[in-house]
């Protein structure tokens, strides 16, 4: 996976969308965002992020120590090195593309449900959450797996735009960014670590 072509596709994602898309993307986002965003679902929903994203490397750190399993342990590095890589390319591209939440263009349609500071494209929650569950899909290989991470992680998407603190296309590009970390990262894993395929083969995973 080369990296500087996947970067540059979510720039030029962005300045297509940006100049295409623009009354979509905000017509969208009013169709979403209530003018009172109350519910306590959605925002518990997004807060769920961070929390889970942190917690499911340490899982298999900590499983994998427990077991002095080695397979474990290093599925902890991949997932870990998953969530570094999403952190690093969303907070490059927030820095370098700058673009503003959603209520500051457009204050009198787009009701946030706090004033949230930094940037907006993309969306970091949404990277996050995606990024957790393409890592677990990856890990586990298991439907009731899979199904619920990427449920969960599309919530949290949709949670930020009800929220009124993203744009659509935020979103988006958030889940790509999330899910091209989570393979970036496992395909580094198995460059840096090519034994560990006869591991695995071994344990039976």
């Amino acid at each position: 996976m080369n990296i500087k072509k996947w970067l540059l596709a979510i720039v030029l994602l962005f300045c297509i969308l940006n100049a295409t898309a623009q009354n979509w993307d905000i017509n969208t986002l009013k169709n979403i965002n209530p003018k009172y965003p109350k519910s306590d679902f959605w925002k518990i929903t997004s807060t769920s992020t961070y929390y889970v994203g942190g917690t499911v490397p340490l899982v298999f750190l900590i499983e994998g120590f427990i077991k002095n399993d080695p397979v474990l342990k290093r599925k902890s590095y991949d997932v870990f090195g998953a969530v570094l890589i999403n952190l690093i390319v969303t907070s490059t591209l927030k820095a370098s593309i700058d673009r503003n939440r959603p209520a500051q263009d457009y204050p009198t349609v787009i009701f946030p449900y706090k004033n949230e500071t930094g940037k907006s494209f993309p969306s970091g929650h949404t990277s996050m959450a995606f990024t957790t569950a393409a890592s677990l899909s990856i890990q586990c290989k298991k439907w009731y797996v899979t199904l619920p991470a990427y449920t969960w992680a599309a919530t949290v998407g949709y949670s930020r735009m009800y929220l009124g603190v993203h744009y659509p296309t935020d979103v988006l590009a958030g889940a790509a960014i999330g899910i091209g970390s989570a393979y970036l990262s496992h395909w580094l894993n198995k460059k840096l670590f090519p034994k560990d395929k006869r591991s695995n083969h071994k344990s039976g995973q």
